[in-house]
């Protein structure tokens, strides 16, 4: 096939970048591994993390528009409460992670809705179940991806202009053979306050999920067989935690310090508790439904090991029995991501058959159950593992702490602009534990822009990052890796696209003061924010 542009992965940077390039009147492609699109907010099942201010400002205008047709489309429901429909900031699940946690299956409609114009149009054509295996490049342009259809088992080679890696782990930039950064840095390099101390840590990862939807039957009892690494997981207790990752005790991300963090609130009330944490369905929003919740939650973060450049790249014809794993690039990936999913069943046994109640009764939580109609799967898992951190371009700029923290930004509100800004974000520095044995780290920031740089590879003219693999560190990937900033990152790639199929290359727009100032005139015109009016730290 050939097209314009070709945006591998259609995750929240991909369906952003489809909207924006085929309102510019491009021919697009787009690929998905999955058969959802729109990523971390719904294959993923992750109900979206975002800033204080997000009902007001602080996001693109299609990030706006889908917000507001996700609650469209619940008080469209007739089934919703009187007290839900009558409320025009609707929380449909009430979850305290987010203003606005839903049900995935909804947001994929939702997506679905906004990409149709352009499917009907000719303008976009939507490839699911489409894995990237290999890349034919010349020099410094990418010239085709070739995929494998997940559903026939064939190859299907696309050959583009320009090239967006929308990927969740930057897939595109090893084939391609572009510069890229894994793992962290050195404080050395980047002089990052939180840096690693000596060489770099290719290896230091955040954490993976593999989410699931949970729901609570009051008058069920829905025990599973135990799974086969329960017992390994049980006893399994990291150095810098305070217990076994199986247990309500954790340390608090700000402090450091131990706390419960129990299923449900000791009294009424009481909102610290994880099952109302990332809730997704309440009873007093749908009447009749069981409450339901999305479990990422600490005890099933999987940093054992890292998934990215364990295994070579996939070669030839030969179709590995790996491949439909999603994320999976090789036989060792694939046993850390089978290892990740046996951590998310083993703490779904244990809180069926092992946890201490929060009310102090025998017998855990035997009501609890795997939900595949909310996860869209067989089985209840995501259909696709949460991804924190993927592979990075080296950048003209890279983004470092200096840029974004607020302790190295003393008595400012902001933190500080970028002449190239091409959107905007706001997020604390929020880094799972690592994949080497790294601990958290979650420190306060400043509302930020997102530069034109970071999005333009040091050599490679025609490829450009389109989700969480831009010109970032280890550290600051912590704050531009969350929902309404990948969906940014993936809108200003497609417009830095349509700049590059007229200029050339990305570095002749980046390189250009006339053509920057242009660029960011379309992204205002087509409701992108570049700048923070005045407002506080995280």
């Amino acid at each position: 096939m050939r097209t314009e542009l070709l945006i591998a992965g259609g995750g929240s940077g991909g369906v952003a970048a489809a909207m924006m390039a085929c309102d510019l009147g491009h021919r697009v492609i787009m690929t998905e591994e999955t058969d959802w699109v729109g990523g971390q907010l719904t294959a993923q099942i992750v109900p979206p993390d975002e800033h204080p201010w997000i009902e007001q400002f602080g996001c693109t205008r299609r990030y706006r528009d889908f917000r507001n047709r996700v609650r469209k489309a619940y008080f469209e429901n007739s089934s919703l409460s009187d007290s839900a429909r009558s409320n025009p900031q609707l929380n449909p699940g009430k979850g305290w992670v987010s203003r606005l946690c839903f049900e995935p299956e909804v947001g994929h409609d939702v997506i679905q809705a906004m990409l149709a114009p352009y499917v009907a149009k000719g303008l976009l054509t939507i490839l699911l179940k489409h894995k990237p295996h290999s890349a034919m490049v010349n020099r410094d342009r990418v010239e085709a991806v070739r995929f494998l259809n997940l559903e026939i088992g064939k190859f299907l080679t696309v050959e583009a202009d320009v090239f967006l890696d929308a990927t969740e782990l930057g897939d595109l930039l090893p084939m391609t053979g572009t510069e890229y950064v894994v793992g962290a840095e050195s404080k050395a390099d980047t002089k990052e306050p939180n840096a690693v101390e000596g060489s770099a840590e290719w290896d230091n990862v955040q954490g993976i999920t593999w989410c699931f939807a949970l729901a609570n039957d009051p008058n069920g009892e829905h025990r599973i067989p135990k799974p086969v690494q329960y017992e390994k997981w049980k006893d399994w207790k990291p150095n810098f935690w305070p217990g076994p990752i199986l247990g309500f005790d954790v340390l608090h991300a700000h402090t450091g310090e131990t706390r419960e963090l129990p299923l449900y609130g000791r009294k009424p009330g009481d909102w610290y508790a994880l099952f109302p944490y990332r809730q997704i369905v309440s009873p007093s929003v749908l009447p009749g439904k069981h409450p339901a919740t999305v479990v990422n939650w600490p005890q099933n973060d999987y940093f054992e090991a890292t998934i990215m450049d364990v295994d070579p790249l996939p070669r030839g014809d030969e179709i590995p029995e790996w491949f439909d794993i999603p994320g999976a690039m090789g036989p060792v990936s694939a046993v850390r991501l089978h290892d990740a999913k046996q951590l998310s069943l083993s703490l779904l046994y244990w809180l069926q058959n092992d946890a201490p109640r929060h009310d102090d009764q025998p017998g855990a939580y035997p009501n609890l159950y795997m939900s595949p109609k909310l996860a869209g799967t067989e089985d209840g898992f995501a259909k696709y593992p949460y991804i924190r951190e993927a592979r990075r371009i080296q950048a003209e700029y890279v983004v470092k702490e200096q840029d974004v923290a607020a302790y190295t930004n003393e008595n400012e509100d902001r933190a500080p602009s970028f002449d190239d800004s091409v959107g905007v974000g706001a997020y604390r520095i929020d880094l799972h534990p690592s994949t080497n044995g790294a601990n958290t780290i979650d420190t306060s920031t400043l509302p930020f822009e997102i530069p034109l740089r970071s999005l333009v590879p040091v050599r490679m003219t025609n490829l450009i990052p389109a989700c969480k693999n831009l010109g970032v560190t280890h550290i600051t990937n912590g704050c531009y890796r969350l929902h309404p900033v990948e969906w940014n990152i993936g809108e200003s790639a497609a417009a830095l696209a349509s700049y590059t199929l007229r200029m050339g290359s990305a570095q002749a727009v980046s390189s250009s003061p006339q053509k920057v100032a242009e660029l960011q005139k379309l992204l205002v015109n087509q409701g992108v924010e570049l700048r923070w009016p005045k407002l506080r730290a995280l």
